[in-house]
């Protein structure tokens, strides 16, 4: 599963993608996680994600990234707050997948 993060400058997420990534992993699921920031977004999500997640610190631009995940037909969603930190892995892991099997 290919999941892409956005987040501000697409460095404040590393500690959330390390943490889903190694809850992916105890868990027995491949996964690759990329993070970008808002600038890239729009082009990146076009390059075959299968969801797309939003840090709750730039939750006031969803909107609009929103609409570009739409239109690249890539599954987008506000990561909760309390899943967005060292310990959030395994509720990170369950909003992402909840998200993927929602959308297929």
């Amino acid at each position: 599963m290919k999941v892409l993060f956005v987040c501000s400058a697409g460095m404040s997420s590393a500690i959330a993608v390390k943490a889903l990534k190694d809850e992916a992993t105890k868990k027995g699921i491949e996964m690759e996680v990329t993070a970008v920031g808002t600038q890239e977004f729009e082009e990146e999500v076009k390059n075959g994600w299968d969801v797309s997640m939003v840090a709750p610190q730039i939750r006031h631009r969803f909107s609009t990234l929103s609409v570009f995940a739409k239109e690249a037909n890539v599954p987008c969603e506000l990561i909760q707050p309390t899943a967005y930190s060292p310990l959030g892995g395994p509720k990170l892991l369950i909003q992402v997948m909840n998200l993927f099997e929602k959308e297929k």
